[in-house]
Formats: structure tokens, C-alpha cells, sequence
């Protein structure tokens, strides 16, 4: 099963039985620092578990909502971490949440897709391969890193691209006698 980005919807692939079909996402939620280690050009220079990185990547993901309106929330361990990562630091866009003693960032995502089943279909994206298997195996929709990645660089260009376009066909209607 794969995933290919059209517009804000998601193209959901499976070659195996020729199933395709497009589908809007209720939730994308994202394993943070497994992203982060899949994505060493974000931030670089950085440690994957730095404040940092996750800023860079919170900051990234809120430009792709930006694009594909879709919600987002990215998941960290928070047990053991250092007394200054904050409890939890959303916006509109992007909800970010750290797990708490106890509990990992794994067990929140498995909950959450798990939640959000009956409203649509959710997007895991991790590269947790026992991770990936929980919630395929009840029915939810997940994505390697690598993937999502290619995902957003194409998203975040294709913006580019239409700013650019849009900005030089304005500033050609200005520049025209009338």
C-alpha cells in the first residue's frame, strides 16, 4: 500500500489488487523523533533529540498543513527527557504532545489512530515497523518517513512553484500601459 499526494487529498495505491482511491485525511500523526532521525537535512547540525530540531520540524509540517489543510500532530517521548521540553506546545496547525512517564510516544499514536478510526482515515507515519504493523493491522493507514518526506518536499515546492508564477504573472499585469 502506498500514498501519493494530489492537491490536499491522498492517493491510496495498492498494486497488488489494482485499489485506487482518493480519500481526505482526518489526522496525520506523525512519530517525531523517528521523522527526525529519518530526516538528517532538517536541522542540520543538530541533535535528533534537540529543541531544535523538533522547532525546524514543527515549523516544516505547519507549512505543509498550510498546503493540505489537514490537521497534524507529532508525537515525542517525553519520559526521561530533560526538565526544560515543554508538556505540550500546539497551535492551530500542528499539535504537538510529549508522552509522559510511563508511556511512549508509540502507545499515544496506537491510541489516536485507534480513536479516530470511526471519523475517517488517519495517516501514521513512523518507521517503526512494529509500530506500522498495529495500526495497519486494525485498519489504519501508515507511511514510512521516507515516504512522508518526498510528501512534503513535494507539497512545500509545488507551493514555491505557484507563488513564484503568481508573483511574476502580477507583477507583469503592473508593469503593462493601460
Amino acid at each position: 500500500m502506498s500514498f501519493g499526494r494530489g492537491r490536499g487529498i491522498y492517493i491510496l495505491s495498492r498494486p497488488e489488487n489494482g485499489y485506487s482511491a482518493r480519500m481526505a485525511l482526518v489526522r496525520i500523526l506523525v512519530d517525531g523523533y523517528s521523522l527526525l532521525h529519518g530526516w538528517p537535512e532538517l536541522a542540520p547540525g543538530a541533535a535528533r533529540h534537540s529543541a531544535r530540531a523538533r522547532d525546524e520540524l514543527v515549523r516544516v509540517l505547519t507549512g505543509y498543513h498550510d498546503v493540505t489543510r489537514e490537521p497534524i500532530t507529532i508525537f515525542f517521548d517525553g519520559a526521561g527527557a530533560p526538565p526544560d521540553v515543554p508538556k505540550a506546545e500546539s497551535s492551530a496547525a500542528v499539535e504537538v504532545l510529549f508522552s509522559r512517564a510511563g508511556q511512549t510516544a508509540d502507545d499515544l499514536i496506537e491510541r489516536a489512530a485507534h480513536l479516530f478510526q470511526p471519523h475517517g482515515e488517519v495517516l501514521v507515519v513512523t518507521d517503526d515497523h512494529a509500530e506500522r504493523e498495529t495500526v495497519s493491522g486494525f485498519g489504519g493507514s501508515v507511511s514510512s518517513c521516507d515516504n512522508f518526506i518526498r510528501m512534503v518536499e513535494g507539497a512545500l515546492t509545488e507551493l514555491q512553484d505557484e507563488l513564484r508564477n503568481y508573483n511574476r504573472a502580477e507583477r507583469n499585469r503592473f508593469r503593462r500601459p493601460h
